[in-house]
């Protein structure tokens, strides 16, 4: 009860239990709206639904106010509802048109290695490899995004290229991470090169 006022980052609405709090502020609550992660809607209602449950824990009524720029924005609409059905039903609609989990299975692989020369020669057998997907599964719908630099390309002197492969199928994903380890296992142990397998 010393502060009549707390300022923090995200970290600020983890769980915390401050029940004398009854004003809750979300300042430029869209930025992360634009962080390249077809997860960024779902990340953002989350967010805010957790703010919105600092305030008012007590006897006390609570209030929040959301400082955006995108008001219309439906993980912004829905948060600031509690409407966590229709955010569902709007999120899933976005993830079925443009094919991203839980819609279709998502296989993102993270090549990186300290010589940026090396990691190239990695990303040219990758490509070689998605070259040939049409011959392995014939009629599939399987698309392939990338190789592309990560977000952040260099880290700690080391170079990242990520992968992105989508199909229905969960199964096919799973022979493709296989394929990619037997073409990659040569390089991965004479160079160093570091290979990270997500299925979503």
């Amino acid at each position: 009860g010393e502060a009549d006022i707390l300022i923090g980052t995200q970290m600020i609405v983890k769980g915390h239990d401050f029940p004398k709090v009854t004003l809750v502020g979300a300042l430029a609550a869209d930025l992360s709206l634009y962080a390249p992660d077809y997860r960024c809607g779902e990340e953002t209602f989350d967010l805010l639904t957790q703010a919105a449950g600092r305030a008012g824990r007590s006897h006390i009524p609570g209030n929040m106010v959301i400082q955006t720029y995108q008001p219309d924005h439906y993980s912004i609409q829905t948060a600031a509802s509690q409407d966590y059905e229709s955010f569902y039903s709007q999120e899933m609609n976005f993830r079925r048109l443009l094919g991203y989990p839980p819609a279709v299975g998502l296989l993102t692989l993270t090549l990186s290695d300290g010589c940026e020369e090396r990691l190239e020669k990695a990303v040219e057998v990758l490509e070689k490899m998605t070259a040939r997907f049409p011959e392995h599964f014939p009629g599939k719908k399987l698309a392939c995004i990338g190789p592309v630099n990560a977000p952040v390309y260099k880290v700690n002197d080391i170079y990242r290229k990520i992968l992105y492969i989508k199909h229905e199928n969960y199964d096919i994903l799973i022979q493709i991470r296989k394929m990619a380890e037997l073409r990659l296992k040569e390089a991965e142990g004479r160079f160093g090169l570091t290979i990270q397998y997500d299925l979503t």
